[in-house]
């Protein structure tokens, strides 16, 4: 790609900002590189000067000469940032984006724009999570306390060549530390506001000349920051503990065995939401709310029950290193459980509307990974391997109505409910929308994946050529057993509505004849009416009785939990197979033992998706043969998405490596795009599941250091991004080709600085500070008519501030900071702040079900402060 399309591209503002991180540069403790393999249980990192040195696939080399683009961060930074989870790793890496949703269990990562996979547990992320070489396929599975840490990698752009399992976005690789055959450790307490409370600490040694082993363990627990009117407690607090413990034999110098054991479970009130816009007045009416809606930055929100979180993940693994002569062979196995029980005030508010949103998800996964690599001193070196996966989903979910719901409707409706019910189809009062009615989901799916992939390097002089390739495989197996009791949504209403005209049309008919009352006239008395009465009477009687039941039509609005079709079923397999061949090229290039460069295209994929929601429906192409099935489809079935196909991505990079001692320097430009890019987009009672046609962002990354003077580490990491969707025609929002996605800032910076002082006594004292910086960005997309076309159908303006529903956008200016004074013995005591400007914003926003005109949304955390003591030995 040439330089002049990103200049072009690049606002004034990007190009400031490339131009003072020239000078000013990356985060303490990361590096970059592409495409790096997940470190095995003999990989190390380790700070020498300025450099991390990182021994993948048994070959040591710095992260500055290698020709691949991963942003790492040490266990160091970690610490001294205050980081707990993998949520916080965004302010550290500006090309990651973390966002909680609507639980524990929903927290949505993307990398370079690209991410999805939260909410709906059929949908694999694009952005794949490896613990010590071990795929975690959900988010519910990824998202527990950073046990003890050695280092996490984010690898940016598609991975297939050197990971069994391919990933279209990204990886985020967190490599944890192996026992160590001298006794050692660490512990740690801190307290800060909200009544913060997190211990955790690691005990390693050994056990025998040959077996080493470790135990790792932690507990966090905070008070909520969001008060609850409705049921007078604390929402997004923390309640969560980790244990972990690890063997590591070394029979031989040849052999290497390392088994991990871990649990972890959450059980959390979260996560609360605001009220953005009240515009129904009936819900207004029923709660005493005004049409203006609170600010969200008080913490203070109103529900009638807490939102739990239950979760629980645990799992092993084992990993066999053995060495003979030039080659190592690799093996990992593992076997993991992930189960979380979730339940959600889903009307948002003190009624009670929806009195239940439960949900019950359930993984068993196995994986086994075979890998050879070769360690030869001539030109060609190369990894080869194969990888399987097997997995088994199953998720319940249940969305029920609360006993105030039946009111709500029916005033909604002005009373059309009720006169539906009793006058037209003489049912009981109060047969529709009783308390405890709705639609109860149970889909199983089986997910079997193989692949086999390998990557060659050849050397020449100054240059290494490289090649990758991988085949993968993957076949997937749904059944559903949705049953819905809410009768409402199963009427037909037109049917209905044309029924009770015509029957109160011969009623009126048969009184004006004079006869019985209840008699309904039948075709020739209404013939005899026509012939005696004055002309246009009878289509005076019909306009009359339109008048009075036509506006039953307006219920079907209330039609939001329509019956499912169950699959498979005679026209729909409940089966999907697909496999996919990707590869990378890339040209690497070493000018002097200072500076490096590289080119390279890669290709990504991640496997087709079923849509485990309530809004898993029929494609449109497949009605017409359902519908001839004698007794298939149910009344008002609607139509849908039941999978979307597999993402293809691709990329074209090129990066520059520097490391003058003093400063270093790591840039990549690139233009990246997914193909069927898979949409989950909440509909206010499922999830929609869309392919896009294409999405894609060009832009560039720059990460850096300095050192002025050996004390002062000066640090800079800048992401440009200019996305768009190439082609969307099915979004929610009608067809969204040409217009920007939402959530995507065009900019993310971080910049650090670190001193650390050393005493007389040599002890050392170390202030660290960051500033992470996302430039305004519309929070989610806006509405269709603030998309404006030419006569061809481009897009020529798209004005998402302007959308008077959604004016929410967010800005992120978070400054964190941490002094420590660190004693020669091994105690520290630090102070830390995070978000100490109070930088509060909206995530993201939602229409909230059956609440025509309310709209609502989730917040970030405020600031955090307090102490820590850590002892290490």
């Amino acid at each position: 790609m040439k330089s002049t399309t990103f200049g072009r591209a690049a606002s004034n503002r990007a190009g400031l900002l490339l131009g003072v991180a020239a000078v000013s540069l990356m985060l303490p403790g990361m590096a970059n590189a592409q495409n790096a393999k997940p470190a095995a249980a003999e990989d190390t990192a380790a700070a020498e000067g300025n450099e991390i040195v990182v021994t993948a696939t048994k070959r040591e080399q710095t992260l500055q000469s290698t020709p691949v683009a991963v942003t790492v961060t040490t266990a160091d930074a970690i610490e001294r940032a205050q980081i707990r989870d993998i949520q916080g790793l965004s302010t550290l890496v500006p090309s990651l984006r973390t966002t909680q949703l609507q639980s524990s269990i929903s927290t949505y990562f993307s990398i370079r724009g690209f991410g999805n996979g939260a909410n709906n547990p059929g949908i694999e992320t694009s952005v794949a999570v490896f613990v010590d070489g071990v795929y975690r396929s959900r988010s519910a599975s990824q998202i527990g306390d950073l046990p003890d840490i050695q280092r996490v990698e984010v690898l940016r752009g598609p991975q297939s060549t050197l990971f069994g399992k391919n990933a279209s976005a990204g990886v985020i690789s967190i490599v944890t530390k192996a026992p160590q055959f001298k006794f050692g450790g660490n512990f740690e307490a801190t307290y800060g506001n909200f009544n913060a409370i997190t211990v955790k600490g690691v005990v390693t040694g050994p056990l025998s000349e040959t077996v080493a082993a470790s135990l790792a363990g932690g507990y966090n627990h905070r008070d909520g920051y969001v008060y609850d009117s409705g049921y007078n407690g604390k929402a997004n607090g923390r309640n969560r503990y980790f244990v972990r413990g690890q063997l590591l034999f070394e029979p031989t110098s040849d052999l290497k065995i390392r088994l991990i054991a871990d649990y972890d479970k959450i059980d959390e009130n979260c996560c609360a939401v605001f009220q953005l816009a009240n515009g129904n007045p009936v819900i207004n009416a029923l709660t005493g709310r005004t049409t203006t809606a609170p600010n969200p930055f008080l913490d203070v929100t109103s529900s009638n029950f807490p939102s739990n979180n239950k979760v629980e993940n645990y799992g092993a693994s084992a990993q066999i290193d053995y060495n003979f002569g030039n080659l190592a062979l690799t093996s990992i196995t593992s076997y993991r459980r992930s189960n979380s029980a979730t339940n959600q005030d889903s009307d948002f508010s003190t009624g009670d509307f929806l009195g239940a949103n439960t949900g019950d998800i359930r993984l068993k996964t196995f994986t086994q990974e075979l890998r050879l690599a070769s360690k030869f001193d001539g030109p060609l070196n190369f990894l080869v391997g194969a990888y399987f996966y097997d997995e088994n989903v199953s998720y319940k979910n249940a969305l029920t109505f609360g006993k105030d719901f039946r009111t709500f409707t029916n005033i909604a409706s002005g009373g059309g409910v009720t006169k539906l019910e009793t006058q037209i189809l003489g049912l009981p009062l109060n047969t529709f929308h009783k308390q405890g009615q709705g639609i109860f989901d149970d889909f199983r799916m089986h997910d079997k994946s193989y692949s086999a992939f390998g990557n060659f390097d050849f050397e020449i002089g100054n240059l290494t050529l490289t090649a990758g390739v991988n085949y993968t495989k993957d076949s997937k197996t749904v059944t559903s057993n949705t049953v819905t009791t809410d009768s409402f949504s199963a009427l037909n209403l037109p049917a209905i509505v044309t029924s009770a005209i015509n029957t109160n049309v011969r009623l009126t008919v048969a009184s004006q004849l004079g006869l019985p009352a209840g008699t309904v006239a039948s075709d020739a008395q209404v013939a005899f009416f026509n012939s005696v009465a004055p002309a246009g009477s009878y289509n005076a009687i019909v306009g009359g009785v339109s008048a009075q039941i036509n506006p039953i039509l307006g219920l079907r609005a209330l039609q939001f939990l329509p019956p499912f079709l169950n699959f498979p079923n005679a026209v729909e397999s409940g089966k999907l197979t697909e496999d996919n061949f990707s590869y990378t090229l890339r040209a690497a290039y070493k000018f002097n033992e200072h500076l490096n460069a590289y080119v390279s295209y890669a290709t990504g994929y991640k496997p087709a998706s079923y849509n485990l929601s309530r809004d898993s429906r029929p494609f449109p192409s497949d009605l017409a043969a359902i519908q001839a099935v004698p007794g298939l489809a149910p009344t008002n079935l609607t139509t849908g998405s039941r999978y979307a196909p597999g993402e293809k991505a691709k990329v074209l990079e090129f990066g520059l490596k520097g490391n003058w001692g003093v400063v270093s320097m790591n840039f990549a430009a690139f233009k990246q795009s997914i193909d069927n890019f898979q949409s989950n987009i909440f509909t206010g009672t499922g999830f929609a599941l869309a392919s896009a046609g294409k999405q894609s962002t060009y832009g560039f990354e720059f990460e850096g250091t300095a050192h002025p003077v050996p004390e002062l580490t000066l640090s800079m990491a800048v992401t440009y991004l200019k996305p768009k969707y190439d082609s969307f025609v099915n979004s929610a929002l009608g067809d969204a080709s040409g217009t920007v996605p939402a959530g995507i800032p065009p900019i993310s910076a971080t910049f650090g600085a670190m001193w650390n002082h050393a005493l007389a006594n040599d002890d050392h004292i170390i202030f660290r500070t960051d500033f992470h910086y996302e430039a305004p960005v519309q929070t989610n997309e806006g509405l269709p008519a603030f998309i404006q076309r030419n006569a061809a159908g481009a897009v020529v303006s798209y004005q998402p501030a302007l959308d008077a529903a959604r004016p929410f956008r967010r800005e992120v200016k978070e400054l964190n900071a941490s002094l420590t004074y660190a004693m020669s013995m091994g105690l520290e005591l630090s102070a830390w702040g995070r978000n100490l400007t109070n930088n509060r914003y909206i995530t993201t926003i939602f229409d909230v079900p059956a609440q025509t005109g309310n709209i609502a949304g989730y917040t970030n955390a405020p600031r955090t402060f307090g102490g820590s003591v850590r002892y290490r030995f």
